[in-house]
């Protein structure tokens, strides 16, 4: 029933990948037509589009996605075994919250499936969509955006683009566990906000601080369960964002890389991209976006929380009154830190016993260091 909320892949698509080789990406997808929808049994890549926009009281021009269909089906794919399912478009709804609720639906389902959506959209609110997905699902999430902005807005507003995390703050049933920012610019938001996210313990990286060292982001992105993209942290040079002109942010290439991040992480189940600006410009970075988080989820490893123990090195750092244990895989050489069971509150959480971190970290607490996320982790514990 929940797939009823998804309109066929449009026949100028599916006309255009007639036309492409057996090589290209389009010939290994199967798509929902107007004749027929998919077996997803099989699948473990789900391509659902939403073309809902009214988070963005400013944008007027319709969302197309057949820009970014047209770029990503005529790339060649890796040495993939991902079988990758486009099951088309949920067109807006009667209201926004209706559009919501078709988009957290189709979601929820999917991941039930074991099946990983990428939602293309439409505004940056549908993240909040995506968030209430996981409700049936009891678990705790964490989210990680890639913005220049943490999309705090005041708690009487309506839902938009740039407020839709204050209600996924707010909100009951509350399961976020931990939210981490990647790229933000400081001017772009207000003092108050900055303080808030320390005060919550949450994460956040600073633009110039990841990319004069991106592989910072790696260990954020393997404790993900959901990351969403604003297309408007990429600067203009690189994206051809044209709507409004973007002087600082990341590259084609550190997007890119983080995107491979997110797919490599053996725990982020599903993947948003959003803002953008329906131009054949931007479109063929977002396809190479996609095609980066594909390779990263062919190539995952299956380690911490679905692998052993056995197969990692144990490191234990001593201190005056404490000690901190670390692991690194033999497998990947990736570090984890060990963080005591969470005892008062619910056993959900139980589960969350070691932290993705770096090497960093490990040669930090070996001076005497308490590393930072370490740190926050313990202090949600105490909260």
């Amino acid at each position: 029933m929940e797939f009823d909320f998804l309109e066929p892949v449009s026949q100028e698509i599916i006309d255009f990948v007639d036309q492409l080789s057996t090589q290209h990406l389009g010939s290994k997808v199967v798509f929902h037509t107007q004749a027929d929808f998919p077996d997803i049994n099989q699948v473990i890549i789900a391509v659902v589009g939403v073309l809902e926009k009214r988070g963005d009281s400013t944008n007027h021009s319709d969302t197309d996605l057949n820009y970014i269909r047209k770029e990503f089906y005529s790339l060649f794919p890796g040495n993939w075994e991902t079988s990758i399912a486009d099951l088309g478009d949920v067109l807006p709804g009667n209201s926004l919250d209706d559009t919501y609720f078709a988009v957290q639906s189709i979601v929820s389902s999917l991941i039930k499936k074991k099946i990983i959506p990428i939602i293309i959209g439409g505004t940056q609110d549908l993240t909040y969509a995506v968030y209430r997905a996981y409700d049936k699902l009891e678990q705790m999430v964490n989210l990680v955006s890639i913005d220049s902005k943490f999309d705090i807005g005041k708690q009487e507003e309506v839902i938009t683009k740039d407020s839709y995390l204050s209600k996924i703050i707010i909100e009951e049933p509350n399961n976020l566990f931990n939210y981490s920012n990647i790229g933000y610019q400081t001017y772009f938001n207000s003092q108050e906000e900055i303080d808030l996210i320390e005060k919550l313990y949450f994460d956040a990286y600073r633009l110039g601080e990841v990319c004069n060292n991106i592989t910072v982001a790696e260990p954020v992105f393997r404790d993900a369960d959901i990351v969403s993209i604003d297309m408007t942290s990429v600067k203009s040079s690189d994206s051809g964002y044209s709507k409004k002109f973007i002087p600082n942010g990341f590259n084609g290439k550190e997007i890119c890389s983080l995107s491979r991040y997110a797919g490599i992480s053996d725990k982020v189940s599903c993947l948003g991209v959003f803002n953008h600006n329906n131009t054949e410009g931007e479109a063929v970075l977002i396809s190479q976006i996609l095609w980066y988080f594909i390779e990263g989820v062919h190539f995952r490893s299956n380690e911490y929380p679905f692998g052993s123990k056995k197969d990692y090195i144990k490191y234990i750092v001593t201190f005056e009154d404490d000690e901190i244990v670390f692991f690194k895989s033999n497998k990947t050489e990736r570090w984890w830190i060990e963080i005591p069971f969470f005892t008062n509150v619910n056993n959900k959480l139980k589960k969350n016993t070691l932290l993705p971190c770096t090497h960093e970290d490990y040669l930090a607490a070996c001076n005497h260091e308490f590393p930072e996320r370490w740190w926050k982790a313990q202090r949600k514990n105490i909260l």
